[in-house]
């Protein structure tokens, strides 16, 4: 994720005539910089330092080399090749994204859509861990061959929502960190798509959890469902007006972001109370608290900025905060999924 907002120098009258309505298509233009932005055919295609930036590229003072800035659209494309300080920024959240992909494809072919099979015995397939609770069928022996179906197969897209969302984002955020030094229209859509990636992958996880830990009682499952996804799109919405890019907005897309994804608690504690007595629910409830710690720790690195802010131009290429931030997201997403297939296992192994 690439959420260091561009500090572009915008024409006053512009901003204000049209920074409240404005959105992803119709980014401002920076009047300093549009004859060169994204057509200078010239461009040297080289590393350069901090100091040598245009604003909107200037996110880290303390990462002082190896920056790629205003490069034409080929040469920034094809440097997902070659070393520069977004490299592993790129790598590390494209790395994730295919291993969303291979997870989602694997669970295709465990939890076909469509399929009436014996849940219960696909789901064992799976290799996760059943430790955490079993289920006894009385009079039936443990052999596969005599294993008859349990439960019921319940609806399996708010599994695959999820899995969708943490594939949009963070494939998103590695477009973000490899396209945006482009120029200052780029680096301004390329963020805003990052906004929506992250919002996208912040209510996407909300989905399993509400929709399997409540299957049955309905009515609190839908509105819970209705409320988190109202959030979303409030937070899309409001991460794509250009209003939003000023240094004076920035705490307040910080709590917006940080209010969303803290609310997870709520429907957490709900299922803890209405179901505490369940070892399914207090396994689920022991991943989802690895799932935040990871993120939690993340967002501390990520807006500390260590350990670039102790030694300065030493973790340029590997080891600064975004990078770490990158891998705690991915470790985050994958431990989310693991609760998701427990929820789904528990649902549909019981039914309700």
């Amino acid at each position: 994720m690439c959420f260091d907002e561009s500090a572009m120098k915008m024409a006053k009258s512009s901003f204000l005539s049209k920074s409240s309505s404005q959105f992803l298509l119709s980014a401002p233009v920076d009047s300093t910089r549009s004859s060169k932005c994204c057509t200078d055919k010239a461009a040297k295609f080289e590393l350069v330092d901090y100091d040598s930036l245009p604003e909107f590229l200037k996110h880290n003072q303390f990462i002082i080399n190896y920056y790629r800035s205003e490069w034409p659209l080929k040469q920034t494309m094809l440097s997902i090749f070659s070393i520069h300080n977004e490299t592993l920024n790129i790598w590390t959240h494209l790395i994730g994204f295919f291993i969303f992909l291979i997870l989602a494809g694997y669970a295709a072919s465990v939890f076909p859509v469509d399929s009436n099979a014996y849940p219960l015995f696909q789901l064992n397939t799976l290799g996760i861990s059943s430790n955490g609770f079993y289920i006894h069928i009385s009079n039936q022996t443990t052999e596969t061959a005599n294993l008859e179906p349990v439960g019921s197969v319940v609806s399996r897209w708010p599994f695959y929502l999820y899995l969708a969302g943490a594939m949009f984002c963070l494939l998103m955020s590695s477009a973000c960190h490899l396209l945006s030094c482009h120029c200052s229209r780029t680096s301004y859509i390329m963020l805003r798509l990052d906004f929506a990636g992250i919002s996208g992958l912040i209510v996407s996880s909300y989905y399993p959890i509400v929709y399997y830990s409540f299957t049955c009682s309905p009515f609190i499952r839908d509105l819970y469902l209705a409320l988190f996804t109202t959030f979303g799109l409030v937070t899309v919405v409001i991460s794509l007006m250009p209003v939003f890019d000023s240094p004076q907005f920035r705490p307040v897309r910080a709590v917006l972001f940080a209010s969303i994804a803290a609310s997870v608690v709520v429907p957490i504690a709900h299922k803890m109370i209405a179901f505490g007595d369940r070892p399914e629910a207090v396994l689920t409830t022991r991943y989802e608290a690895v799932m935040m710690m990871c993120y939690g720790v993340g967002v501390v690195v990520y807006a500390a900025r260590v350990p670039e802010r102790w030694l300065p131009g030493k973790f340029d290429l590997a080891g600064h905060s975004h990078q770490l931030f990158h891998v705690l997201v991915v470790a985050g997403a994958y431990t989310h999924y693991l609760a998701s297939v427990v929820y789904l296992r528990w649902r549909e192994a019981e039914g309700c």
